[in-house]
Formats: structure tokens, sequence, C-alpha cells
């Protein structure tokens, strides 16, 4: 699963991230998650270590340098530099099997649909 999100440091972000963290400890060990934002790696960091938000079941991918994930997977919003919010989930043999591109930067994804893809996925 990979929760793309404009910025960690922002409500939106924050609470997308902290959702999907709570969600996926049933699938430890089923599943690999990333959360993917332009955000520097000591940024990213910073937020999941903190005690406020303990994430744990997710990694942190930086699309900071060359913005190469946000292009190829359409979420890239050059002019500001950051991605668009986004889910998808990809299987074991690299299928996307699950797209949701969030059309509003203040809604959140659907945790639901894309958890119950990304537990298909993990089978």
């Amino acid at each position: 699963l990979f929760s793309v999100v404009p910025s960690l440091d922002t409500p939106v972000c924050s609470t997308q991230t902290q959702k999907f963290n709570q969600q996926l400890a049933s699938l430890a060990g089923k599943a690999v998650c990333y959360t993917v934002s332009c955000d520097l790696p000591f940024a990213q960091n910073r937020f999941c270590g903190d005690a406020t938000h303990k994430i744990e079941n997710l990694s942190n991918l930086s699309d900071y340098r060359d913005r190469s994930f946000g292009q190829s997977y359409g979420v890239l919003i050059d002019e500001l530099r950051i991605l668009g919010r986004a889910v998808f989930v990809v299987d074991k043999n690299g299928t996307l099997t699950y797209v949701e591109y969030v059309p509003e930067a203040k809604a959140e994804p659907n945790y639901e649909a894309a958890l119950s893809a990304l537990k298909q996925a993990a089978g």
C-alpha cells in the first residue's frame, strides 16, 4: 500500500497517516506499507518517530529529490513541489489493484476500500 500525502505536517495528512497506521496493525507481516510525500526524510522521520504519532506500521518514502514516484503515478503537482493525495495498492506480482486519487486536498481517502483491497492483495 502506498499512502500518498502532500505533507505530513498538515492536519489531513497527519490524520491519513495515523488512521492507516492503526488499521495496518492487523496486517503486520502480511503487507508492506508506505507513506509517500515530498517531505525531506528527516521531516518524515521526525513526524513518524514523535511520541504523539507513533507510526510503526508504515515506512516513509521521500519523493523530494527527483519526484519520480509522483511522475510515475500521476500525483505530482510540480508547480507546488508536492504530491496530490492518493492511495495505491500493488499486489505481490506488481499489479496495481486499487487506485484512489482524492480530488480535494482537504478530503480523506476511502480507508475502508483501500484496506479491503490490501487485504485481498495480501491474500
